[in-house]
């Protein structure tokens, strides 16, 4: 009997360091430690896409460029078939009427359908002056008339019209709103296309915009850390801004930030120069302004894109091959090369040579990638066309808006 309980005993106490020792490290949780997830399940799906792509699909993403006339070309065709670009952006040298503009973007979405990515369609549409519609339509205020009036609700529905007149056309992404301060009135590039010289006004009415357009398009903001106590045109130019990063965190930044915070999904990047930020390098690829401030300072993880990278404020400066590189290694996600097919390839090319010679990182290559598949994602983007434009509906909502707020 006494060699029973002896034996009941032995047993009982190895059953319970069994218990014991596959609990360790999770007391009080009430169930096993967790074990790996099974070989072949996914936790990212878009992860598991990059980890597919080849070398000329990812750097193709980091690259919005524009097009020459009103339809495709050869060069057209070799930027979606051999580089696999993520993106055009089509000027008023595209757009020649609502049904050739929608003829265009179809025919870049057709080509595109070989691709596993579909491409951003963008424009630079702020209203006013800087307008890339057909005639057909009606012309839209400028954003300083915007901020007279000075009503965010106003401000949301101008955003909201303009995202649902352009998404007719097929375009997905819109380069706008201008967030600049007009504090300077010797500056010869931003003027009516800032909403006024208030950082609060500029801050309210620019995000209402913002909001209006995520509602049909991809909203991009521009041009940070801010262009407006500029004199020189950056078409032209290098401009140069001599102050601080107090007085920037105090004037030029607060739209930025009141965007940031209302959940901007894309941040255009503007050519000047800080010397007082830094001293070597302008915005476009600077990694202080752009890693440091933007998106360690003011916690923006979206998608960094440069202004137009053939601008004189860069080619009359820089190799654009080497400034594209300095950009992705400074923390922008796509570089934007609007005109020259020359151009276009030789940022496409040293970008992946770049990638090649591990100056850009896998990881860090991929991390760029992952941001521009991400927001694809988010607004569901498809290469899918579109029959024909109500230009009637379009008119008549803007006609409505604009007769609500001025008559």
């Amino acid at each position: 009997m006494k060699k029973l309980l002896l034996l009941i005993l032995i047993v009982t106490v190895l059953v319970c360091g069994c218990t014991i020792g596959k609990n360790k490290g999770n007391e009080g949780k009430g169930q096993p430690f967790p074990t790996e997830p099974p070989k072949g399940e996914d936790l990212d799906p878009l992860q598991r896409q990059i980890e597919q792509m080849s070398i000329d699909e990812k750097i193709g993403q980091l690259v919005i460029v524009g097009l020459d006339g009103y339809e495709m070309d050869d060069n057209t065709h070799d930027m979606i078939n051999k580089y696999k670009v993520g993106g055009f952006i089509l000027f008023k040298r595209n757009i020649q009427s609502a049904e050739q503009t929608l003829s265009l973007i179809n025919s870049l979405k057709e080509a595109n359908t070989s691709n596993k990515v579909p491409l951003f369609i963008a424009v630079d549409e702020e209203g006013g002056s800087v307008s890339r519609m057909p005639d057909e339509f009606v012309k839209l205020p400028t954003s300083r008339a915007v901020g007279k009036i000075d009503s965010e609700e106003f401000a949301f529905e101008i955003g909201n019209t303009v995202g649902f007149q352009i998404k007719s056309l097929g375009f997905n992404m819109n380069f706008a709103p201008v967030l600049d301060i007009d504090s300077n009135p010797k500056n010869p590039v931003i003027g009516d296309r800032s909403f006024g010289a208030n950082p609060e006004i500029v801050s309210s009415l620019g995000t209402a915009v913002m909001n209006g357009l995520k509602t049909h398009v991809i909203s991009t903001v521009k041009h940070f850390p801010g262009h407006g106590d500029t004199s020189v045109d950056s078409h032209v130019g290098l401009p140069v801004i001599y102050h601080d990063i107090h007085r920037l965190k105090s004037f030029e930044l607060v739209p930025f930030k009141r965007a940031i915070e209302n959940g901007a999904d894309a941040v255009m990047i503007a050519h000047i120069l800080l010397p007082k930020v830094d001293e070597q390098n302008p915005a476009t690829f600077s990694k202080t302004v752009i890693t440091d401030i933007l998106r360690n300072e003011m916690n923006f993880d979206g998608v960094v894109i440069t202004d137009d990278m053939t601008m004189g404020a860069i080619v009359e400066n820089y190799d654009i091959g080497e400034a594209a590189v300095k950009s992705v290694m400074a923390g922008a996600d796509i570089i934007l090369v609007c005109h020259d097919s020359q151009k276009q390839i030789k940022v496409l090319e040293a970008l992946k040579q770049a990638a090649i010679d591990g100056v850009i990182s896998e990881s860090l290559l991929d991390e760029h990638v992952y941001r521009v598949l991400k927001l694809k994602q988010k607004y569901d983007l498809k290469d899918e066309t579109i029959e024909s434009v109500d230009m009637e509906a379009i008119n008549e909502k803007i006609n409505h808006m604009l007769n609500k707020y001025y008559n």
